[in-house]
């Protein structure tokens, strides 16, 4: 996989939000969140060369949600990240889990997440995290009642779908077991589309408090065969993007990039031992990733509830 720095483009100059590019930092209010253009970004990587193309359509992405408060409380985060997607209006949303806090009950979904990110509930193809386990009413009870069909296409907690061309593959990391495990091989094998993401719960690498975990280690083989481009994960509280690496950490040019959002509004967590190929990594800063997708690549944009671009990724092409 190869990359390239990417241009700076305003983030909310773009036509589809209605909203002017200006010189210096232009301010709108969504949601009563104040959105600043890319004009004030923070933090952003090198600048994409001046040829990355334009997305082919965009998505958003988070994980760790929903914690149990409401707009009411000035303290409280998802509604703000909610605000930010409801700005950008992408294609599709992604989870990457523990989509509501603490035992994910049907009621806490209903309470809590509903009233912010369910805004989008039709659009988004959700993932579970070790929350949604937790539940007194049965592991991913709760989930699997307020999602439904969403996130059960198939009457299984993992399924794949394809936009243009891309190929996106839902994992269920509470339980890669041998059927899951199986369905991904014969998933990747039937795909006919150029450039494939993946996405579940766990990382199998984090520089965060719960640091590496090995579960998906089988799925980053099976991905890595495949020659997979993209993985987003959750769990960890933080933001974080490695450069591209096979499933033993080794810096790989034809490896998969991961993308840790952990920042959808549950409490930060730090940065406990930053990992090899580690490129970048934000603690204490909630938002969603604005992820754009062409034909041949991707790229995108940590966007916080300020509405500043707080990190841009490298322009990727598609093995």
């Amino acid at each position: 996989m190869t990359s390239t720095p990417r241009a700076k483009k305003p983030l909310l100059g773009n036509p589809r939000f209605g909203i002017p590019a200006a010189a210096g930092a232009a301010l709108a209010l969504v949601g009563g969140v104040a959105l600043w253009s890319t004009a004030g970004r923070a933090d952003a990587a090198p600048d994409r060369a001046p040829g990355a193309h334009a997305a082919g359509f965009t998505a958003v992405a988070a994980g760790d949600i929903a914690e149990k408060c409401t707009a009411s409380d000035s303290g409280c985060e998802h509604p703000k990240t909610a605000a930010l997607v409801k700005e950008i209006n992408p294609a599709f949303v992604l989870t990457m889990g523990d989509n509501q806090y603490d035992d994910a009950r049907l009621k806490d979904f209903q309470r809590y997440y509903d009233k912010s990110w369910g805004a989008f509930k039709d659009k988004t193809r959700p993932v579970a995290g070790n929350h949604e386990t937790y539940d007194p009413d049965g592991e991913l009870a709760g989930y699997k009642a307020y999602f439904g069909s969403i996130a059960y296409p198939d009457g299984k907690s993992y399924y794949s779908f394809d936009q243009d061309n891309w190929h996106f593959i839902a994992l269920d990391s509470n339980s890669l077991d041998s059927a899951q495990l199986d369905w991904l091989k014969s998933d990747l094998a039937a795909n006919s589309k150029k450039c494939v993401a993946a996405y579940w719960h766990h990382p199998l690498f984090s520089s965060g408090e719960h640091g590496n975990d090995p579960v998906s280690r089988p799925v980053w083989k099976l991905l890595y065969d495949a020659k997979a481009e993209l993985v987003l994960n959750g769990h960890d509280h933080h933001y974080e993007r490695f450069a591209p690496q096979d499933p033993d950490g080794k810096a790989d040019k034809a490896g998969l990039v991961e993308l840790l959002g952990g920042t959808g509004g549950a409490n930060p967590y730090k940065i406990e031992e930053v990992q090899p190929n580690s490129e970048k990594r934000l603690t204490d800063t909630f938002g969603v990733v604005k992820l754009n997708f062409t034909d041949t690549g991707f790229s995108w944009d940590l966007v916080g509830t300020d509405g500043g671009t707080k990190d841009s990724s490298p322009s990727y092409e598609c093995h």
